[in-house]
């Protein structure tokens, strides 16, 4: 197997902290062929009975990015109608979509009637075959910010309802509608965390022995 020198792993450390959840994005479009390299890296990820479940929806009708425009509008007002008080303020405060100038939406879904992996470690949680698309996100997620792209993951959407949107089969599992673009800042902290909202928590703190 190939050797990972130390110098490598401390440059991994530092892509796994860059990687932020991009919000504001500059809007000049990717290079031709960049989006298509990403989503075969991503296709390297993991998955449950090498089912390879991913489903990737490249949305460029604008009549269909209007439609899930719509929905996370209308998301976005139930979510901030169960907040209250102060919540309520720093929820209405928080910009929580990128869906404006993103150059690039993809919306990610999970194939699960895949006859691939024969139903492999899928009897007893069948949920992993989501899981599997959800490290292909990770994955293209950490690829492309190693290439100074941004991206961001919108998931206060009906999972029915973009789905009609983008007239997926119905066995597709919707797993997350993602922008990616250059970001307009690079921020080495969460912006959740620079707007007060949350904190990251050490490791040890969720660690449990038994």
């Amino acid at each position: 197997m190939p050797e990972f020198d130390a110098e490598f792993r401390n440059r991994l450390i530092e892509l796994l902290a860059w990687r932020r959840d991009v919000r504001r994005f500059r809007r000049d479009p990717l290079p031709a062929g960049t989006l298509e390299r990403l989503l075969a890296i991503a296709a390297l990820a993991p998955s449950v009975g090498l089912s390879q479940p991913w489903r990737f929806a490249i949305v460029e009708d604008a009549g269909r990015r209007a439609a899930v425009r719509a929905e996370f509008e209308r998301a976005n007002r139930d979510a901030l109608a169960a907040y209250e008080g102060q919540a309520a303020r720093d929820y209405a405060r928080l910009k929580l979509a990128g869906l404006d100038d993103a150059p690039v939406q993809l919306a990610v879904f999970a194939d699960t009637a895949t006859a691939q992996g024969r139903g492999l470690g899928r009897r007893t949680m069948p949920e992993t075959i989501e899981y599997s698309a959800v490290i292909a996100v990770h994955t293209l997620w950490l690829a492309a910010r190693a290439e100074g792209i941004g991206l961001g993951w919108v998931s206060i959407l009906d999972a029915a309802t973009v789905a009609r949107a983008l007239d997926v089969p119905d066995a597709w599992s919707f797993v997350g509608y993602l922008c990616l673009g250059y970001p307009e800042t690079d921020d080495h902290t969460p912006a959740l965390e620079r707007a007060g909202w949350e904190h990251r928590r050490p490791a040890a703190s969720v660690v449990l022995k038994r």
